[in-house]
């Protein structure tokens, strides 16, 4: 798994804190309905304020005392399991607080909103305690009681995780990605569970939607590298990731810069390459005393001599190029001059290419069109002819790339 994915569970940052000091008086008019007998009250009053003073175990014991009253009305009763609710809770006993729930809402005093917080901070008491399974019935049953606190989906969500339950996760997770409106946090869960399970199409959809809407370069690195070990990538893409390697800041050391100028050298684009091998020079990614090489300074002096020599042949051959049947060599050589910053004459060139319609590689031809009109920043154009690359030797898939560098994901 990618260190991006692997910082293991994202702690919930807005949990309920305990509601120990949870002890309301009930509405005058109740009371007086129903009065509390002193018996009950005054082992409650103690627990309250023992409660206060943080001593959670001794207020249970004044609940308990309160409890053993026989012939307890409905609203002692109440007030009984509320008070424990409280006690229990910041005593850290989970289950005794859920039962004071039940027992609350059978006296018929309890209303469904004064329980909804409870619920919650049940759940919540479940989930630091690596009690996914309850965390998830107590959370279930927030939901259903019409519970919304944005914190119960995130608790949610982590729970199925951390309980393996991968399924569930993208269950939550799936719609709210797909309609783009999934959190940085949700993807990476949503990767990492497709991940574990198995699902590559599962995870690289998920990475895809991570880039065009999170492009940090680590995202990008994953998706370059999965893109080119998809089974029957064809080796003459390599330069086209390496462009975007190159965009994204994901050349990371000497051999890949020294990697794409050569590549881009050989395939007939100097100026592309000496953007790329001056980098290299100006970060100091080449090291220098000792460690260094002369390899770079070789390369840069055969990249400029190559763009000199160029300069005076140029015009012939541009001539030659027009005057083939075949447009391959005209997109060649307008490409070459959009990577050297030449775009609308590059373009110009290229299309009249391709225009001939009599290509080795059309798929190709589109491809690198369409980079040039993004190179040009005239994305929207760029992304049509993009959309119209099919290949399926992985030039659709640079395409994606592609439009997904120009902010599109379609």
């Amino acid at each position: 798994m990618k260190r991006f994915l692997s910082r293991g569970v994202l702690v919930a940052a807005t949990c309920l804190a305990p509601l120990a000091a949870l002890w309301m008086a009930m509405p005058a008019t109740a009371l007086a309905a129903d009065p509390v007998r002193p018996e009950v009250g005054k082992p409650l009053q103690e627990a309250a304020a023992l409660i206060k003073s943080g001593k959670y175990r001794e207020a249970l014991t004044r609940v308990s005392e309160a409890e053993a009253v026989g012939g307890k009305t409905p609203t002692e009763t109440y007030l009984v399991e509320r008070m424990r609710f409280s006690a229990a809770q910041g005593a850290g006993d989970t289950a005794a607080a859920a039962s004071a729930i039940d027992a609350m809402a059978g006296t018929g005093r309890s209303t469904p909103s004064e329980r909804l917080p409870m619920t919650f901070a049940i759940a919540t008491d479940y989930y630091r305690n690596k009690d996914y399974a309850h965390a998830l019935t107590w959370l279930d049953r927030y939901r259903k009681e019409g519970g919304t606190d944005p914190a119960a989906r995130t608790l949610i969500i982590q729970s199925y995780y951390l309980n393996h339950d991968c399924v569930s996760v993208a269950r939550e997770l799936q719609p709210a990605a797909d309609a783009g409106r999934a959190s940085e946090e949700d993807l990476q869960l949503l990767a990492s569970c497709y991940q574990q399970t198995g699902d590559r199409n599962g995870y690289a959809n998920v990475l895809e939607r991570l880039v065009a809407s999170y492009p940090k370069k680590e995202y990008w690195s994953d998706l370059l590298t999965r893109t080119q070990g998809r089974k029957g990538f064809a080796d003459r893409l390599d330069l086209d990731l390496y462009r975007l390697r190159f965009l994204t800041g994901n050349l990371a050391n000497a051999n890949d810069y020294m990697d794409m100028g050569q590549l881009s050298l050989s395939s007939g684009y100097p100026y592309e390459a000496k953007k790329v091998v001056d980098q290299g020079f100006a970060t100091n990614v080449y090291g220098a005393g000792p460690a260094a090489t002369d390899r770079p300074k070789r390369l840069q002096d055969l990249i400029n001599k190559q763009i000199a020599d160029g300069k005076t042949t140029a015009a012939s051959r541009d001539a030659d190029a027009a005057a083939t049947k075949e447009g391959d060599l005209m997109v060649d050589l307008g490409f070459a001059k959009v990577t050297a910053g030449n775009y609308d004459a590059g373009i110009a060139q290229m299309e009249a290419g391709i225009a001939k319609d009599s290509l080795k590689r059309p798929d190709d031809a589109r491809l690198h069109l369409g980079e040039a009109y993004i190179m040009a920043g005239k994305k929207p154009k760029g992304r049509d002819i993009l959309r119209t690359v099919k290949g399926t030797d992985g030039t659709q898939d640079v395409a994606r790339l592609w439009l997904l560098y120009s902010g599109s994901t379609t």
